[in-house]
């Protein structure tokens, strides 16, 4: 999908009905809108034509591939200078009884009211052309110019103006919690400096090439991931992985786009094109993680279409029934009715609900957690059963080769000679901890065939000998005849040609935080944490009893589908899975919330909804109270603004509350809103 930035896009209401009109068009079906980072998501890649429809939906509404232009703030001048000619005209109205004076204050007013209403007039102008009549500028206008008719000037006009300094102050509050979320992803260099013929270069990062080599001084930021080729220092990932401890690099060492350099100067050899860097992934991971709206966000969409109309019908009823019964005159109870009508538009919660969603997406970025969605962050806060995988998730997954026992006249030589070669083309972890024991390393081994079979292991052909590595059942499966099928450890069995020539105990270790992050979850309400993993009973019930918590063992992909499958529909609650992703995909994909466990580097699970780039227990716990707490937030939200304004509704009918009044139950209401959402960034 081509991205364009959105200027003038004024509150999330005109985002939703952009979106809607332009998925109507052929050609824009899959079009998305997101208000929170002004950006269009459209297939449609002419820019010219794209404009001149969106013209046809909203003037002043333009798009453009620059996303360093910003929007232009409202003058504030223009709100101050209206306030003091309003106050100036109440004065001349009240305080001086001549006629010359109160013609002048009236003036005065009439200025006033049509400055103020400008984007008023003209939304509304727009709307009725479309035939959309319950819009807050239409709804704005007909309260407006009612008052006027039953008398109400001053109100009118303070109204008006009371509606234009929240939309002013609402456009301001809007803009900074925008600005504050793309904060959280201001991780690009605006500039790169490469290495050419003895002279240095000054470029962007989306024109490096492959093998350009790049110079970091200290204090900057690295424009793609890397290799060192010269120098030592120590970089800060904070921003990438949420790890605050720099880490030291040297030459060789793999470096990662977004990085800040603390130290020394480097020479950096390009190793990926900005496009596919980890620092673009990631911001283009966050950013459209507005596109898949949670429950609450999609209820409350639909919500908004029918409120108005509703809270309209009410007003109307509320203006009209009571002096036609003979209850009090018509322009007591007209304006009882407008009091109402302030209230009918829905914008502390189209506006606040997806920018504090947005928020807290941002907040679990800067701790290392990549959520896909807003609808990943809402399930999440009702997950109660979590699944782990255990190698790797739970344990470190730096295998090392702790004891080598040979059967039938071999080796421990032999048997690592051979494992070796079984497992030179694996990157598993056990095959890297194997091929690290074997002391012949610059043997070379003829790969003639290569099979890796999930859940059991491996077969070679290598050096002409058929060669099998793996767990017990890999054993079994060919039929190779041994007598230790119940060994306590990680095990990799090793046979040749048919017959079974020793096995390798591997150890790993659990990771230093997974104690602390599983009692953390705990305390958060997750009432059942289970281990399936394909390692054997003995390995796992180690870490199952360090934990304290159930486990399933010796489990092939299939079957650890199969179980998680099983502990999802004994638990009325969402469930969760975490794993590393290497033969975890089924898992992740049936998971209510698949979690992965892997590195910035690594961000292409697309099984997982949800990936932790630090590999940290802890930031599992973490993402859990980010979710919980927006959760708590959005509710907050919805309830306030639902309850205030069905207050001012109930007071509008009893005749208490004034029409200024009443506009703080629209604006007002939606600017406490958008403060509150926006603690989701301090999580």
């Amino acid at each position: 999908m081509q991205k364009y930035n959105i200027q003038n896009l004024e509150c999330a209401d005109c985002a939703n009905k952009l979106q809607e009109a332009l998925c109507q068009i052929d050609g824009f079906a899959e079009c998305k809108v997101s208000f929170a980072t002004n950006t269009l998501y459209a297939t449609n890649a002419d820019i010219e034509k794209l404009q001149e429809i969106i013209k046809g939906i909203n003037p002043r509404i333009k798009i453009s591939k620059d996303f360093e232009n910003q929007e232009k703030k409202p003058r504030w001048f223009i709100i101050a200078g209206l306030i003091i000619i309003f106050f100036i005209s109440l004065l001349l109205l009240h305080f001086f009884e001549s006629q010359y004076t109160k013609i002048i204050s009236y003036i005065l007013l009439g200025l006033v009211y049509f400055i103020s209403g400008k984007n008023v007039f003209l939304g509304a102008y727009e709307n009725f052309k479309k035939k959309q009549f319950f819009d807050e500028n239409v709804l704005m206008l007909t309260a407006t110019i009612a008052a006027v008719f039953i008398g109400a000037y001053e109100e009118a006009v303070s109204v008006m103006l009371f509606f234009a300094t929240g939309e002013f102050l609402q456009e301001l509050a809007v803009s900074k919690s925008k600005s504050s979320i793309k904060s959280l992803f201001d991780l690009t260099p605006n500039i790169a400096y490469i290495k050419k013929n003895n002279q240095i270069i000054k470029t962007t990062p989306q024109e490096l090439c492959m093998g350009d080599i790049m110079i970091i001084k200290p204090g900057e930021k690295i424009p793609t991931d890397g290799t060192i080729m010269k120098g030592e220092s120590s970089i800060d990932q904070r921003a990438l992985t949420g790890e605050s401890i720099p880490i030291s690099v040297k030459i060789g060492k793999k470096v990662l786009g977004g990085s800040i350099n603390l130290e020394g100067a480097l020479e950096v050899q390009v190793d990926k094109l900005y496009e596919d860097s980890s620092v673009a992934k990631i911001i283009d991971l966050v950013q459209n993680a507005t596109n898949n709206k949670s429950k609450t966000e999609k209820f409350i969409t639909v919500f908004a279409k029918y409120y108005t109309p509703i809270v309209f019908f009410i007003a109307l009823c509320v203006a009209l029934v009571p002096p036609m019964m003979g209850w009090g005159s018509f322009e007591d109870w007209i304006y009882r009715g407008l009091v109402a009508l302030m209230v009918s538009c829905p914008c502390a919660l189209v506006i606040s609900i997806p920018l504090g969603y947005f928020g807290g997406i941002g907040a679990a970025s800067k701790n290392g957690i990549l959520i896909k969605g807003a609808n990943d962050l809402e399930t999440l806060s009702l997950v109660k059963n979590i699944a782990f995988d255990k190698t790797g998730t739970l344990t470190k997954g730096v295998f090392k080769v702790t004891e080598v026992i040979a059967y039938n006249g071999y080796s421990k030589n032999d048997v690592l000679k051979y494992a070796c070669c079984a497992q030179n083309l694996s990157n598993h972890p056990i095959a890297i901890s194997i091929k690290q024991a074997y002391s012949d390393k610059n043997h070379e081994h003829q790969i003639d065939e290569f099979e890796e079979i999930s859940g059991y292991g491996v077969r070679v052909v290598c050096d002409s000998n058929l060669i099998l590595a793996g767990n017990d059942k890999i054993l079994h499966k060919y039929n190779i005849p041994h007598d230790n099928c119940n060994i306590k450890g990680t095990v990799a069995h090793i046979a040749k040609n048919g017959e079974y020539i020793g096995y390798i105990i591997i150890s790993d270790e659990l990771k230093t935080d997974t104690k602390d992050g599983i009692k953390e979850l705990r305390s958060l309400g997750i009432e059942n944490i289970t281990i399936l993993s394909g390692d054997n009973t003995y390995a796992t019930q180690q870490v199952a009893d360090i934990l304290e918590c159930k486990y399933f063992a010796n489990l092939l992909p299939e079957e650890k589908l199969e179980i998680f499958e099983e502990l999802k529909s004994n638990i009325n609650a969402k469930s969760a899975f975490i794993g590393d992703g290497i033969n975890d995909a089924p898992t992740l994909a049936s998971a209510d919330v698949g979690i992965s466990m892997g590195g910035a580097s690594d961000l292409s699970k697309e099984s997982a909804d949800i990936i932790i780039t630090n590999n940290s227990i802890l930031s599992i716990s973490k993402a859990f109270k980010i979710a919980k707490k927006t959760k708590v937030i959005i509710w907050q939200n919805i309830i306030f603004a639902l309850l205030v304004k069905g207050v001012f509704i109930v007071l509008g009918l009893l005749g208490v509350a004034t029409l200024w009044e009443a506009v703080f139950g629209d604006v007002g209401v939606a600017l406490i809103a958008l403060a509150n959402a926006m603690r989701t960034l301090r999580t």
